[in-house]
């Protein structure tokens, strides 16, 4: 992870200036090497794919067309390298749109390319796409069944209601039920996996990105009958913070479960903020939006939990900081409007992932911290595509250690223009609202409020681990190497 110094202005400048000296040895270098050998689709470009896009682009994948062998890439090659070299902007493969000339750039499970690497793709397809020595290709990997799960056989599996989708039928948005739990005892849980178990008829898929799929999206809860009223709530907020921390942590339907959407990952909670699914709760799915495949469908959500060992504690309380707006005014036929929101973080906090949260009309998402002590940067920026939704779970190492005071500060970018093939008819004016064709502008972010003396704990922790000295810091965590300040404020408790 990149360190600076303490002197941001002029340590950026340095910062910058060395770092293109850096990058440009390596990238030369990969230049030097793709021209001096042919690039070929078994030797170089068969790995990539197998990496970065056969988990969707294979045989009853998500993704519209396999690319699994040289018969079925070759077709698409130019789609290939015109998609890769797309990076990240909304229509970019890989589907992973961390820009990657602005902030914190580690990641968990990051399938994007390198420059040298969407170089090969495109030295390949200018040079005829050859297949090259079929003993270079290399073995095929062998893919996770529809019944397997990338967080590993779950302790719990809970579905949703079954619901039906006609062939045609327009988009539906509400309630879909509740499924009992059947837990004899309180659980925390380490990770969460959402699937979409379905029916839909083989061989009728429409050629879009998550056409194999019914549900866009569901919000869900865990409800139980004893949770404290609104008003108590309300009171407890105002009165004892960290009672009312405690108390959302034990109450069922208060905790922070991911939404599902077409495209999530799997989410991992924080080692130390195990979320608690409790005994004798229900899962409420307050929200679905539905839309027709092609075919009548009749589906459902799968929902898998791993669980922390019987007998852990959480240090934490794992729940949304997310920030955003009500007050959104998308303009018909215009790009690159900006719309902010701002939130002031009144507790230490820890930043488990970012996750962007548009609407069709949304193209892009980033986040700016301004600090306390007068520095400010950008934590993450992103490209964005309401047909692929992605959450970006932040390296251990990497997940912003953010003091009290911040404001925090998203900016959600929109267009309605031609360009932006996600919306049907962009010559209206659009606001907030539920659906694909109105807006939405909110950074769903998971992490962590810590008390002044884990705020402390995790500096410490973070600056042995990046071996950081006097003066010097890393993106997201400006007191890192702030000794002095640490030592102050740890006097003033």
């Amino acid at each position: 992870m990149t360190k600076r110094r303490s002197s941001m202005r002029m340590g950026s400048w340095l910062f910058a200036a060395a770092g293109a000296l850096l990058l440009a040895a390596p990238l030369a270098a990969a230049a030097q090497d793709a021209a001096s050998h042919e690039v070929t689709f078994t030797k170089d470009v068969a790995p990539i794919l197998q990496r970065s896009c056969q988990n969707c682009h294979r045989p009853d994948g998500g993704a519209p067309m396999s690319l699994v062998t040289y018969e079925e890439v070759r077709p698409w090659a130019r789609s290939i390298k015109y998609r890769t070299g797309l990076r990240n902007e909304p229509e970019a493969m890989p589907p992973w749109y961390i820009e990657k000339d602005i902030g914190i750039q580690d990641f968990k499970n990051d399938p994007s390319l390198s420059d040298a690497e969407i170089e090969a793709i495109a030295a390949w397809v200018d040079n005829g796409a050859p297949l090259g020595d079929p003993a270079d290709m290399p073995p095929p990997i062998e893919f996770l069944g529809a019944d397997q799960w990338a967080i590993g056989e779950p302790d719990l599996i809970i579905s949703s209601p079954t619901v039906e989708v006609g062939a045609s039928d327009p988009d539906w948005w509400g309630p879909i039920g509740e499924t009992a739990v059947g837990l004899t005892e309180d659980r925390y849980v380490a990770a969460v996996e959402q699937k979409e178990i379905n029916d839909r008829e083989p061989g009728t898929k429409r050629a879009t990105v998550g056409s194999n799929f019914a549900i866009h999206h569901l919000v869900w809860s865990a409800v139980h009958d004893d949770e404290p009223s609104p008003e108590e709530l309300v009171r407890l907020q105002q009165e004892d913070p960290d009672e009312y921390l405690r108390v959302l942590a034990e109450a069922a339907g208060q905790g922070f479960w991911p939404v599902h959407e077409v495209g999530r990952n799997a989410d991992y909670f924080d080692p130390r903020a195990g979320q608690l699914l409790r005994a004798g709760s229900r899962l409420a799915f307050t929200s679905a939006h539905l839309h027709s495949t092609g075919s009548h469908t009749k589906t459902r959500l799968d929902i898998g939990f791993k669980f922390h060992p019987r007998g852990y504690e959480p240090e934490y309380i794992n729940q949304p900081l997310f920030a955003g707006t009500l007050n959104i005014d998308v303009r018909g036929n215009q790009a690159d409007q900006r719309v902010e929101a701002l939130q002031t973080l009144q507790r230490h906090a820890k930043l488990a992932l970012f996750e962007p949260h548009l609407h069709a009309a949304g193209v892009r998402m980033c986040l700016d911290a301004f600090y306390p002590n007068g520095l400010s940067e950008t934590l993450s920026c992103s490209g964005y595509n309401h047909s692929w939704v992605r959450a970006y779970t932040y390296a251990d190492h990497a997940s912003p250690l953010i003091p009290k005071g911040t404001i925090l500060r998203i900016s959600g970018y929109f267009d309605t223009t031609p360009a932006n093939r996600n919306v049907a008819d962009g010559r209206n004016w659009s606001g907030l609202g539920h659906r694909s064709i109105d807006q939405m502008m909110i950074n769903l972010t998971q992490g962590m409020y810590l008390s002044d003396e884990q705020f402390a704990q995790e500096l410490a922790e973070r600056r042995e681990v990046l071996n950081l000295k006097g003066g010097e810091y890393v993106l997201g965590c400006p007191l890192c190497g702030d000794v002095a300040v640490e030592a102050a404020g740890q006097d003033q408790q």
